[in-house]
């Protein structure tokens, strides 16, 4: 390209080939790489063995039946979350007696992926790979974006390389480009490939395909903002960083200051580092880290006021939360549980019936639904409740027990849960409100359970075929005590804040069309919980944006179904520290408030504002049809979500034929009337006229939490787990709109 420099052959050998070769010198890696016969175990009935070994890489896991000739299946070290020791799942609990468990462990994949339970011969064997598993998963964790990079490109040589011989030749290259989403010229290809064979020997070895892939992945339209300030066209000085940093990333007066510190941290060059410039390289590195993403990022911490009462809240909540698939036949799992609780999830739900032997069960009433056992539900959220967030637990139970077994779950939700339950009213705090989420540490990891109180009429929402509570289970509700909703003005006159309505979805949405402001003031005083229609048998939700417009606080989805709407809920909860509380805006705060959704232009704050989104490119998109040849036509939707007038959508045009750097440089406009409670989805999906588009990836968050300015999204499966380096180059104006 015209103004570039050449490229030259990286000074040492990708990151990833001496991390590789470090590995081997531990002992557990070392078993690991040797290979090892596992037991895979599926259920009581189904252990079978497979060979497992980790390859040179460092990071994938083979494993093949012995019998099975030569098909195998693979998975990455970076797709797993944990690695649970001995009987920590209900497989491995139900062969417990048949094998001991020092020699079991669990493998736990990120998203929805189901956990793979293995049996190892020795407990030797079994502590090599638990260890060894644990050392790989921080070393993924822990890489840098460079060394992800690295890690990335050095993956897509191995998948190339058909005969392992460490080298590639150009028929190779072609059938990488077409995995890689590239649909290239011929000519050009063999181009590029013949400056990157320096030694001339009709192949390329890990370094030039190295300097190949730089070469493939130049970014014009990076270059393009860099040579916009770079006086040179080499460099920016660094009062050219400062610049950038004030005029097109609105970084104020504070530039200065961040120039320097970007400087230090993103440019790999000494020589530049040591004259107070940064390069294109250095350049691109920033604009992909997280300090140049879409997400402003001091608000991913926590740092938002947790004093207010819990009705100030939104808070992230599940429906039927122990079912893993649908409500008809689905399957009954603690693992739900696991999966919600590690989300952020605060308000999980249990369906309790009768079981035999006086156990009480926990399973969808009347269904074919697997049942499940309460106080394994009750260990398990013991155990898990508190490591993604230490704000309190709602324990949301329907009740359908009988009296005795009603007894029975008080004295099990006292004996697991101890001195995290909380069974009586906290002092220190106005006893006319609510209690915040921290009022002090001595709150933090306390558990509520939310029951029908003592009162007949609560049976309503919780579908009781019986009247009498125990009271030993009563007498652990202190804040969260349902009763049946009778209207707003009812409210207002009768209703204490301690106590709570459920409302199906149709019945919240009505309610919010008819009577927003009157809602949105009851949600100022008391919690509100909306749940998934009858009829949602295929366990699908609903949209919460509806809800959360008029303050409901405990919008309840079915956590195991993907979708837009769980989308939604994990982008309003990603901020905060992801603790699974957001402080609602102030105007569902203030009493004094008379905000109505359905007219945003009516209260006092009214402060509309415009949104320009100029989407620039993508970067290597992942491939949505395996089929050899195939390759996506990518096209980019902006949707927002938020008060009625706030609903909206637009599109880029597709791309023919280019997963790999698609460049659509088209500009989409919005007016957000509701900024506070805006939710702003990326979409990318690839085109087919015949069809549905098939979804390639997605990323939302709050409006208020985006940074202007030129950005990178870093994309997300549909799973909302992370697809690097899967990203869109976007760049964003928000303006008051007049």
């Amino acid at each position: 390209m015209l103004g570039r420099k050449s490229f030259e052959i990286p000074a040492c050998v990708v990151w990833v080939l001496s991390a590789a070769a470090g590995l081997q010198d531990d002992p557990h890696i070392a078993v690991m790489m040797a290979g090892s016969t596992l037991r895979k175990v599926k259920s009581r009935s189904w252990k079978k063995q497979r060979h497992f070994r980790l390859l040179e890489d460092g990071l994938t896991i083979w494993y093949k039946s012995r019998w099975a000739g030569r098909g195998h299946s693979t998975f990455s070290v970076t797709e797993v979350e944990a690695v649970r020791e001995g009987h920590q799942s209900e497989v491995l609990l139900s062969i417990a007696e048949e094998f001991p468990a020092s020699h079991c462990f669990t493998l736990v994949f990120h998203g929805r992926q189901g956990n793979l339970d293995l049996v190892a011969d020795s407990p030797e064997e079994a502590r090599a790979w638990v260890q060894g598993v644990r050392k790989l998963i921080h070393k993924a964790q822990t890489m840098d974006e460079k060394e992800r990079l690295d890690q990335w490109v050095f993956d897509w040589f191995q998948k190339a390389d058909k005969n392992k011989d460490g080298k590639m030749n150009f028929k190779e290259v072609k059938t990488l480009l077409k995995m890689m989403n590239v649909e290239m010229n011929e000519e050009h290809a063999l181009h590029l490939f013949t400056m990157a064979d320096k030694s001339e020997s009709g192949s390329l070895e890990i370094e030039e395909f190295v300097l190949f892939y730089k070469m493939l992945t130049q970014r014009d339209e990076v270059w393009k903002v860099f040579q916009d300030y770079s006086g040179d066209g080499e460099k920016l000085m660094l009062e050219e960083l400062e610049s950038f940093l004030k005029i097109e990333q609105h970084e104020g007066e504070q530039s200065g200051r961040r120039a320097k510190e970007l400087i230090g941290r993103y440019e790999p060059s000494e020589t530049a580092i040591k004259q107070e410039a940064m390069s294109l390289d250095g350049f691109q590195m920033y604009l992909c880290s997280q300090e140049g993403s879409i997400f402003r990022p001091e608000l991913l911490e926590l740092q938002q006021d947790m004093s207010r009462p819990l009705s100030h809240y939104f808070i992230s909540s599940s429906h039927n939360t122990y079912l893993l698939e649908d409500q008809l036949r689905g399957h009954s799992s603690v693992e739900a549980y696991i999966q919600a609780l590690k989300r952020g999830c605060r308000c999980v739900e249990l369906d309790c019936w009768d079981g035999h032997d006086g156990e009480p069960i926990v399973y969808h009433g009347h269904t074919l639904t697997t049942k499940i056992l309460f106080k394994d539900i009750i260990s398990t959220v013991k155990e898990y409740a508190f490591k993604a967030s230490d704000f309190p637990v709602i324990l949301s139970l329907e009740n359908h027990c009988s009296v005795e077994q009603q007894t029975v779950m008080a004295r099990y939700l006292r004996q697991i849960l101890g001195d995290a339950l909380l069974v009586c009213p906290l002092g220190g705090h106005d006893l006319q409100h609510l209690p915040p989420p921290q009022v002090r540490i001595r709150l933090r990891s306390r558990f509520k359970v939310k029951h029908p109180g003592t009162l007949p009429s609560v049976h309503i929402y919780f579908f009781l075929q019986k009247s009498k509570l125990s009271r030993e289970l009563s007498d652990l509700v202190v804040y969260c005590k349902s009763v049946h909703f009778h209207g707003f003005d009812h409210a207002r006159s009768h209703a204490k804040f301690y106590e709570m309505s459920s409302f199906s979805e149709s019945k919240a949405r009505r309610l919010a069309k008819e009577a927003g402001a009157d809602f949105v003031q009851y949600n100022m005083r008391q919690l509100s919980r909306v749940y998934p229609g009858g009829l949602r048998t295929d366990s699908s939700n609903y949209n919460p944006q509806d809800m959360w417009n008029v303050g409901c606080q405990i919008v309840a989805l079915n956590f195991q179904t993907a979708g837009l709407e769980m989308d939604l809920n994990d982008g309003l909860f990603r901020q905060n520290g992801g603790c699974g509380y957001v402080l609602k805006p102030d105007f569902m705060r203030d009493a004094t408030s008379r905000f109505n959704p359905e007219k945003p232009e009516e209260h006092q704050g009214y402060k509309p504002l415009r949104l320009a989104v100029q989407v620039i490119s993508g970067q290597q998109l992942p491939k949505v049809n395996q089929k050899e040849g195939s390759i996506v036509d990518p096209l980019v939707r902006v949707e927002v979500y938020g008060v009625p007038k706030d609903q909206a959508r637009e599109e880029t045009p597709h791309i023919q034929n280019n997963g790999f750097n698609p460049v659509w440089n088209k500009t989409l406009n919005f007016v957000i009337h509701t900024p506070e409670l805006a939710l702003v989805r990326f979409v990318v999906e690839d085109y087919d006229k015949a069809s549905r588009n098939d979804f390639i990836g997605q990323f939302t968050l709050p409006f208020k939490c985006m940074q202007t300015g030129f950005r990178h999204i870093h994309l997300l499966s549909k799973d909302g787990t992370a697809i690097p380096p899967s990203s869109l180059f976007v760049n964003i104006s928000i303006s008051a709109y007049t």
